[in-house]
């Protein structure tokens, strides 16, 4: 794992995330990686590829959707973006639309930029793209902006029961 601030079990520590208490009580191997976050970047997952030093392929964005009325998590590489049909498509269903942030916000209980796909509020039906698979770790929101963690793909997947589907596109 790259540049870990914190690595191992069970390490959540004072202020930890929802995020990070869900990963320590699963007793998964995950680092966290902090960084000041600058609020003039136009990209958060990009902000914290540039600041850990890692691929864009390698950090990963949470996105809140709305999918045929279900709200739906999709993550997929900084370096892309959501096909939302594709989205759609991996779950059985019509349509997929970006969900509004506000509504994101409430029912994850993070502020966007800093949604992560664990320690939810609400647990949400999960996508999570087959690119991940690719890399021997993949880094996620830790729960808030500046905060990421360092995970293996195949325990974010069955710790969010996700999906994996290609819902990316270059």
């Amino acid at each position: 794992m790259a540049k870990a601030a914190k690595a191992g079990k069970n390490r959540s520590g004072a202020g930890a995330t929802p995020a990070v208490a869900a990963l320590s009580a699963a007793g998964v191997e995950f680092a966290t990686h902090a960084y000041d976050h600058d609020p003039a970047h136009p990209s958060y997952g990009q902000e914290a590829a540039e600041a850990m030093g890692v691929s864009p392929d390698q950090v990963f964005k949470t996105l809140v959707t709305d999918v045929d009325g279900v709200l739906t998590v999709a993550v997929v590489p900084v370096s892309g973006s959501l096909d939302l049909k594709a989205l759609a498509a991996a779950v059985g269903a019509k349509r997929a639309v970006m969900a509004d942030p506000a509504l994101a916000e409430r029912t994850t209980g993070y502020v966007v930029g800093g949604i992560s796909p664990l320690g939810q509020r609400k647990r949400l039906r999960t996508v999570l793209d087959e690119s991940a698979s690719a890399h021997a770790t993949i880094c996620v929101s830790a729960g808030r902006r500046g905060l990421e963690v360092e995970l293996a793909p195949g325990a974010l997947a069955a710790l969010t029961s996700a999906t994996l589907a290609p819902i990316a596109r270059p």
